[in-house]
């Protein structure tokens, strides 16, 4: 049975760090089963593994390693650092967000409709002089402030 374990690495240098540690494990045959960078956690490579000594094996004295983080990841973990979080999560109409990129960057906007599938929204912006509504990634938005509830809050 195996089990992930996490090897901290220079911030920026996971991909490198994983094809050192593939040559490694393809070299000496060690039993690494996978090699995974996450995208949303830099500093980081996990490894499957028997054991942290196979770990230890493919990671010592490599470039940019600096050690094996102490204990063992759940599956749940794994899946949490795998599945990207769209920003739109938790966005609905009539919230006012700021666009981050792009031709309209720095404006205001309120969501007229999001698609969290698609990971896209549909904006209509506040500081146009005539009624201008644009299809914008999720990654382009920034959550200012929430609709106000009709209740008084």
């Amino acid at each position: 049975m195996s089990r992930f374990y996490a090897v901290r690495t220079t911030a920026g240098q996971e991909m490198n760090v994983a094809m050192l540690i593939y040559n490694r494990v393809r070299a000496a045959k060690l039993d690494v089963k996978a090699i995974i960078v996450p995208p949303n956690a830099k500093g980081y490579v996990i490894l499957e593994a028997p054991g942290p000594n196979v770990v230890y094996n493919a990671i010592q004295e490599l470039k940019h390693v600096k050690g094996l983080v102490p204990g063992v990841f759940s599956d749940d973990d794994i899946k949490r650092a795998l599945i990207p979080k769209s920003p739109l999560i938790g966005l609905k109409e009539g919230d006012i967000v700021e666009i981050i990129a792009g031709p309209f960057r720095g404006m205001k906007a309120k969501i007229i409709r999001v698609d969290v599938a698609k990971n896209e929204a549909v904006l209509n912006i506040l500081e146009s002089s005539y009624p201008l509504q644009i299809m914008v990634s999720g990654d382009y938005v920034k959550p200012v402030r929430k609709q106000q509830t009709q209740g008084g809050t």
